[in-house]
């Protein structure tokens, strides 16, 4: 049975994707998004549009109009120079106000995506979506707050929700995992650290499917899903794979983490007073240093999702797409 949907940030990586596997499914689409959002992504994609930014305050009842299922896609993601209260109005204040619409409206059912970053770095890996929070970001910080915000809403307002949390998205599209890609392609990749810490990445089109059925399946009410790939790998298992798919040898020398981290702060203390975006954050070695490895377990078992893109192929697929847009050759 057909349904109306909203998509917010439908306009982004993952919401246009997800907007194209509802289409499919013969859903009708609702994408919000901002009038001065880039829609690239959705050209040639037969949505209903609906102008509406969440963050400052406006109405989003008419949004919500005949909706049956809302799927809250869009966030503030890591943005330099943004003040912390920005982060809050989008990704906070921003969701309340959606979940205040949908309410109103009678939606049936309202998917928060919200993000592993939550639990920060684990601890003691594969994490279960049970492990503690431990956000390490304004970023973080504030989809943490988003994310217990709606759960505290689905529960004492009774809108019955779901919250989404996924891990590492990649695949066509995607600009995030692209300079790891070009590093690798170009032969300038220098690993930080050993190498030894644990990555999960899960391909956008498995991502979506994950999304879809926590819409639909009576399992998912109330519930948290962590949404991965079928398996996680060393960094260095990682780097191995791709550079394979070029051809490529990557340099067996690392650059110990200490100094690169030195290096980020100064650049933060003299950059950030003066407005300027430091061209290295200690943040960025979040990827070198911290193990980010998860337990797909549950979203196996009560919502029957089941990655069907392999890593290898996966990461194939991407790199053959930067290199049919040029990407390679600096059209990015």
């Amino acid at each position: 049975m057909s349904r109306k949907v909203l998509v917010t940030g439908a306009n982004g990586f993952t919401g246009s994707y997800l907007c194209k596997h509802l289409l499919q499914r013969g859903d009708h689409v609702r994408a919000l998004v901002r009038r001065r959002s880039d829609l690239s992504l959705l050209k040639d994609v037969d949505v209903e549009y609906f102008y509406a930014d969440i963050s400052n305050g406006q109405p989003l009842d008419d949004a919500m109009k005949d909706i049956d299922v809302v799927f809250h896609i869009a966030a503030l993601y890591r943005t330099e120079g943004v003040p912390k209260r920005v982060f809050y109005e989008v990704n906070v204040d921003g969701t309340e106000r959606l979940l205040k619409a949908a309410k109103a409206a009678g939606v049936s059912r309202f998917v928060h995506c919200s993000t592993v970053g939550v639990q920060g770095e684990i601890k003691n890996p594969p994490a279960t979506e049970l492990a503690p929070f431990n956000p390490g970001d304004h970023y973080q910080l504030s989809k943490m707050e988003g994310e217990l915000l709606a759960r505290r809403f689905f529960r004492e307002r009774q809108l019955p929700g779901t919250i989404v949390r996924p891990v590492g998205i990649y695949g066509p599209g995607d600009s995030r995992f692209f300079k790891l890609f070009n590093f690798i392609q170009n032969g300038k990749f220098r690993m930080i650290g050993e190498g030894k810490v644990l990555y999960h990445m899960t391909y956008v089109e498995d991502l979506v499917e994950g999304i879809i059925l926590a819409g639909e399946k009576d399992e998912a009410f109330d519930e948290v899903f962590t949404i991965g790939g079928d398996e996680y790998v060393t960094l260095a298992d990682l780097v191995d794979r791709i550079s394979k798919i070029f051809g490529k040898n990557v340099s067996q020398k690392s650059i110990p983490v200490w100094p690169v981290w030195v290096g980020g702060l100064i650049c933060e203390m003299i950059c950030r007073p003066l407005r300027i975006n430091p061209p290295l954050h200690r943040r960025r070695l979040d990827f070198f240093i911290k193990d980010r490895a998860f337990d797909i377990s549950k979203a196996k078992k009560l919502l029957g999702y089941q990655p069907k893109v392999k890593l290898e192929d996966g990461l194939r697929r991407t790199a053959d797409w930067y290199a049919e847009q040029g990407w390679f050759n600096g059209k990015a």
